[in-house]
């Protein structure tokens, strides 16, 4: 089923001449061992389904590839195995270029960053016939990717807010999107006012599965006149916002346990480390708006009733100054 998703979104990308991603950034941290990738477009559901996120290929205590410009799903996975046998960037790329499916590596544009020995290795590529403006920037920790751009200055400023941001890598990835919160910053989105139609915010930390990420945000669609970055900002705020180093820091996750999950409609939490005072419950959906609240919660265990909500859901609870946060889904 996740094959057939890629292939049809490659085909549909491919039939309408969708050259995309806009902007994007794949970045590691050697000291916490996190990967993380970000970027947003000036194309989202339902011409994409799922959004711009498709070109995010997040490997747990490995590393990131980002396939944007006429992406297709083939070069992806072909991407995905090199980085699986352990390939560096620039090797990657280079196969990428040699063995492009469509034999045209010039309309693609690529971002590959990997932890190696507490250190890292980038590489970076654009096509000489990616719709201008384009390029990339390739720094010591991460890549940053354009196409279809207003100009530079967007590369630039993701680049200058990464960088000036301290705190986790979800924060940095975070502000470097808002860098690139410029009306047109695709410029596909000039007449919207917006910079783009949908975003993603992704980190994985060293033990993740692939499937179960860390932090996995995605906004697929924006509201008219909404910018998405905004909305994905919601979304990280909602889920604990930005706390700090990520080490020692006070974003706790493994004091609660939720059960079922999958639910029908009920959520039981169940807090393991001792009876929650004074805490305050927020759910979210994925995009950012509140759907659920309650105040002052007392005891180690709690149910909540969702009826008539369906999809996957954030929840966020505050006991004092220890935050905990995590996902479910309602069938």
């Amino acid at each position: 089923m996740k094959t057939l998703y890629f292939l049809l979104a490659g085909f549909l990308l491919i039939q309408h001449n969708y050259s995309q991603d806009t902007f994007s950034i794949c970045a590691v941290d050697t000291v916490t061992g996190e990967v993380g990738s970000a970027g947003a477009s000036c194309i989202g559901e339902p011409q994409l389904p799922g959004g711009c996120r498709i070109l995010s290929d997040v490997h747990p205590g490995v590393g990131v590839i980002h396939t944007q410009a006429y992406y297709l799903a083939s070069n992806q996975n072909y991407a995905r195995q090199l980085m699986n046998m352990g390939l560096p960037p620039q090797q990657i790329i280079d196969s990428l270029v040699a063995n492009d499916a469509q034999n045209n590596p010039t309309k693609r544009q690529y971002g590959v960053v990997d932890l190696f020995e507490d250190s890292s290795r980038r590489a970076a590529y654009t096509g000489v016939n990616c719709d201008d403006y384009k390029n990339h920037i390739i720094g010591q920790y991460y890549t940053i990717q354009g196409n279809i751009l207003l100009g530079q200055q967007i590369l630039d400023s993701m680049e200058a807010r990464f960088l000036n941001t301290e705190g986790e890598l979800a924060c940095r990835l975070m502000a470097a999107l808002q860098g690139a919160k410029v009306i047109g910053a695709d410029t596909r989105c000039l007449d919207d006012g917006v910079s783009s139609l949908s975003a993603f915010l992704r980190v994985a930390q060293p033990d993740d599965p692939v499937n179960d990420l860390y932090l996995d945000l995605n906004v697929p669609s924006a509201f008219p006149g909404i910018d998405p970055i905004d909305s994905l900002q919601t979304l990280l705020d909602n889920w604990g916002g930005c706390l700090g180093s990520g080490i020692g820091s006070n974003k706790e996750t493994g004091n609660i346990n939720i059960f079922p999950n999958p639910a029908e409609s009920t959520i039981v939490f169940n807090i393991s480390k001792y009876g929650l005072y004074s805490g305050d419950l927020d759910i979210f959906n994925n995009l950012g708006l509140t759907v659920y609240q309650q105040k002052n919660i007392t005891g180690n265990k709690f149910s909540i009733n969702l009826t008539g909500l369906h999809g996957i859901f954030f929840y966020r609870i505050i006991d004092q100054n220890t935050i905990s946060k995590g996902k479910f889904i309602i069938k």
